[in-house]
């Protein structure tokens, strides 16, 4: 008997509906949103609808589809507060670049998403929305400064969002939330018209990039961007095509056998046991597919991380202050609980404060002019010596090639507890390098298959600490996912290699 094949469709209001409705339900999960303008939306997708009745013409590849943005992403008419309560009722003139892009490619925009105050914090919590919370347990973190869209994604509130990252911000809460997404080289995605912090700070650039729960999304996004051609409406932006021979790995063997380098320890922190079990997961994935696996050893990490440190707190508290101090506002500068939230405490903690601000910036680490040159010559040389390292691993792959990407953890540990998160080395040290990076889930913690392992040898009193925190309850059934890594500018291959791995993981699942 024939098989009969039904074919749906939806118009764009019914889909924006949908998703409209699912996001106010994982608002009230969650706390993820900020702005909401659905019935602007609908409007829109109507309009959508009808060019496509009348026409016969999609406006563009993203024609219909909802897509929900970070707050600081400017939509004309609609506040983007930051978290900073002298920011309440500014309403943005115009639409940001990203924004009128994404509109051309026949997005429909219909909500914003929760930050942290000053968005330079691993979790995300204001005094002006609260606190984000983990959809999978709420008792841990949604992760930031992208948390707001990594809990609505995760619960399937958008089927797209995009989120910003300048030392981990869309990577952390893609891996906490379950998530593919991408933390693009500088200047692919304009940023142009949309808000941020350290405003000046050119050294180490935030970038927007997608999150979703498809991989293709992540893949459709950035083409539909520079289909856009960013490079008109942002001075900034790379007037550079999305290279499909990139993609499709030419330049890697044409994807038949490649060679990655796993990195099972950045020499600072020892990963948590389903980190290093994702790791394995991968790591196995890729042999049963004939490709090579090498150990990636970690060059300078911890001077690369130092170095950032000192980009990012070169004028101290002055950036914050400004936007603070009009209308009295402390800094925040700890994402601990309050006794008057309704999430409680695990009984085990770690004691270490978020790093990007409660340790990166103070009022002792303000640097002359003179003295941050010398950082950005640092930087500049240390750039120099990891691309020499890389290179100098075609002696050790067997493909006559250097390593194809690294595969590496996102965090040492999966999503933890409110407060606690305070390790961003994995994650900062490519901020520092420009590498693309594109984050992969593969597995949840499980407390019969991760255990506690036996103890490493200690790289620090804080490692010791690391270890001591985990214990597999307070971490049961969080996501846990990997991060792959290319060279600066190689996004579109970054994101081929992605999707090999994610075949190859899903294929050893048996999915």
């Amino acid at each position: 008997m024939d098989a009969i094949v039904v074919i749906l469709t939806w118009s764009s209001v019914e889909v924006t509906t949908a998703f409209a409705k699912r996001a106010i339900i994982a608002h009230q999960l969650t706390n993820c949103l900020t702005e909401v303008f659905i019935d602007r939306a609908l409007k829109r997708a109507a309009w959508l609808d009808d060019q496509l009745k009348s026409t016969g013409n999609t406006v563009g590849p993203l024609h219909g589809l909802p897509l929900s943005l970070k707050d600081q992403i400017n939509i004309h008419g609609i506040e983007s507060t930051m978290g900073y309560t002298a920011w309440i009722g500014r309403v943005a003139q115009r639409n940001s670049a990203l924004a009128d892009i994404l509109e051309s490619q026949g997005a429909v925009l219909y909500v914003k998403t929760n930050v942290p105050q000053t968005l330079m914090s691993g979790e995300t919590f204001n005094l002006i929305f609260g606190r984000t919370v983990n959809p999978f347990n709420r008792s841990l973190t949604s992760g930031g400064s992208s948390g707001g869209e990594g809990a609505l994604i995760a619960l399937k509130g958008s089927p797209l969002g995009v989120g910003s990252d300048i030392g981990g911000s869309i990577r952390s809460p893609c891996a906490f939330n379950g998530l593919y997404g991408l933390r693009p080289s500088f200047n692919r995605v304009p940023y142009t018209g949309s808000v941020n912090s350290l405003e000046g700070q050119e050294a180490i650039l935030s970038v927007f990039g997608p999150m979703t729960k498809s991989i293709e999304g992540v893949r459709e996004f950035m083409k539909s961007v520079i289909f856009g051609k960013p490079w008109n409406r942002d001075p900034m932006a790379l007037k550079k095509q999305w290279d499909e021979d990139a993609y499709k790995l030419v330049e890697h063997g044409n994807g038949v056998q490649l060679c990655f380098g796993i990195l099972w320890s950045d020499g600072l922190f020892h990963p948590h046991p389903p980190v290093l079990r994702a790791l394995e997961i991968v790591k196995n994935a890729l042999l049963a597919k004939g490709h090579k696996v090498i150990d990636w050893e970690p060059y300078k990490h911890g001077e690369l991380y130092a170095n950032a440190k000192s980009v990012f707190s070169a004028v101290g508290e002055e950036d914050f202050l400004a936007d603070t101090v009009p209308t009295g506002e402390p800094i925040i500068k700890t994402m601990k609980l309050s006794d008057d939230e309704p999430v409680k405490w695990p009984a085990k903690k770690l004691n270490v404060e978020a790093p990007m601000l409660g340790s990166f910036v103070s009022a002792d680490t303000k640097l002359t002019a003179y003295e941050l040159w010398q950082v950005h010559k640092q930087r500049r040389q240390l750039r120099t010596e990891y691309l020499d390292r890389w290179q100098a691993t075609a002696s050790k792959t067997g493909t006559d090639r250097p390593v194809d990407a690294i595969i590496a953890p996102v965090a040492p540990y999966p999503a933890p507890p409110h407060g606690q998160f305070g390790i961003g080395t994995y994650t900062v040290v490519w901020n520092n390098l420009d590498y693309p990076a594109f984050i992969l889930p593969v597995t949840k913690v499980s407390p019969e298959l991760d255990p506690k392992r036996p103890p490493p040898v200690f790289f620090s009193d804080l490692d010791k600490q690391l270890y001591d925190f985990y214990e597999p309850e307070i971490f049961a059934n969080a996501p846990v996912s990997v991060q792959i890594v290319g060279r600066t500018q190689n996004d579109e291959a970054v994101i081929g290699m992605a999707e090999l791995i994610d075949q190859a993981v899903n294929k050893q699942k048996g999915a």
